[in-house]
């Protein structure tokens, strides 16, 4: 592929891409790899609304990042009570239905769909992951899942990259997918998320697969969610099924260039505030001279959350009294410099660009954190006033 082509995944500025990344066919998963989807009838249309991912090596070194919303759908307790986070081989999941707040039938529900794929793909059961996508408190058609699960399972591709993002979506605008090259090894991942996005750990769902070999996944995965995922928000809802899925082989006998995990995480988790629920804009807002960093990071979020601030970003309004209304919101009590334009730099909410900076300097220390996050819009309202009827 060209230059020019390579960017169109790996785009924003804000993502520090490695040198020598090459962007391949997003449709192809990374060696070893294979996934397909069909449709069972969850979501309208005829859309694809099951997937399938299946590692074929016997050994692979996987991570799991589940969500820590109290209210956890079933397939988050069952990965999290049932499965072997640490060699997962497969993950089955729908799209069009969450199967959260759907009691113990749930649970078992969810147990039915990662049975049915790993008897298909003849997999213990511990080695097969389940995420689900959708609708909240409403019973899951497990019959027609389970069939999907079935129909899938015949027909997995090394090509099936691009069905397997396309089944795993709900509100998102387009799928989300990449694979990507860099210093012999590769890179594919598939993620899901336009709504209820604000991370406890991650965010929506992310599955991500390579050749390369690494030693502690778990520790590599929660490291680069922290600079990626970690630092977006939406609207400020933590999901009840988020999960990230990191499976790899080590098949390539290299391990992963410095920064490319991070790159493709960082640039799927902007798609998904860029695919925001009627969002058109992305902003990164950066709090300096806080406290310490916790500090930073709930003036931050405070910021990022503002209804006001969101809606200021949609009308390319420089209007840095809503910021600084929502950084001493975040600091109640504390006694602190006012905040002014001489400590808020709202100017480029102004520009016709997609992505905006804000910066600001609270002057009480070394403190800092960094959040990206949409605009709120008209059709955030319409989307999400009509999304069961």
């Amino acid at each position: 592929m060209t230059a020019a082509e390579t960017e169109a995944f790996l785009r924003s500025r804000w993502v520090d891409v490695p040198d020598g990344v090459e962007e391949l066919d997003p449709a192809r998963l990374a060696p070893g790899f294979r996934a397909g989807a069909a449709a069972c009838g969850l979501k309208a249309g005829g859309q694809t609304d099951v997937g399938l991912l299946a590692c074929e090596a016997e050994t692979v070194a996987s991570a799991l990042a589940l969500t820590a919303n109290a209210s956890a759908a079933a397939p988050v307790r069952v990965c999290r009570n049932e499965c072997d986070g640490a060699r997962i081989r497969a993950a089955a999941v729908n799209s069009g239905n969450a199967n959260a707040s759907t009691g113990e039938q749930g649970y078992r529900d969810a147990l039915a769909m990662r049975d049915a794929a790993a008897d298909a793909l003849g997999l213990e059961p511990a080695a097969v992951a389940v995420a689900e996508t959708g609708v909240i408190g409403v019973p899951l058609d497990t019959p027609s899942v389970v069939s999907g699960i079935g129909t899938v399972s015949e027909g997995l591709s090394e090509r099936g990259g691009a069905e397997f993002a396309g089944a795993i979506v709900t509100t998102d605008r387009a799928p989300k997918h990449c694979t990507v090259a860099a210093g012999g090894v590769t890179v594919s991942a598939q993620a899901k998320g336009a709504g209820m996005i604000q991370p406890g750990f991650a965010t929506m769902l992310c599955f991500v697969q390579t050749d390369a070999q690494i030693t502690d996944p778990d520790a590599a995965l929660r490291e680069s969610l922290a600079r990626s995922m970690e630092r977006i928000t939406v609207d400020g809802q933590m999901s009840t099924n988020d999960m990230v899925l990191l499976q790899a082989t080590g098949d390539a006998g290299r391990p992963l260039p410095a920064g490319l995990l991070d790159a493709v995480l960082l640039q799927l988790a902007l798609e998904i505030v860029a695919d925001g629920e009627g969002a058109t804009r992305v902003a990164r807002v950066e709090v300096r001279e806080a406290m310490h960093d916790e500090e930073a990071e709930r003036v931050a979020r405070a910021i990022a959350n503002s209804p006001l601030v969101k809606t200021a970003l949609f009308g390319r309004d420089p209007n840095w009294g809503r910021i600084a209304q929502a950084a001493g919101m975040a600091l109640a009590g504390e006694e602190i410099t006012e905040l002014g334009p001489d400590r808020i730099d709202a100017s480029d909410l102004a520009s016709e660009a997609s992505e905006a900076e804000i910066g600001v300097e609270l002057g009480r220390g070394s403190g800092g954190a960094h959040l990206y996050f949409s605009d709120l819009t008209y059709d955030y309202v319409r989307i999400n006033a009509e999304y069961t009827t």
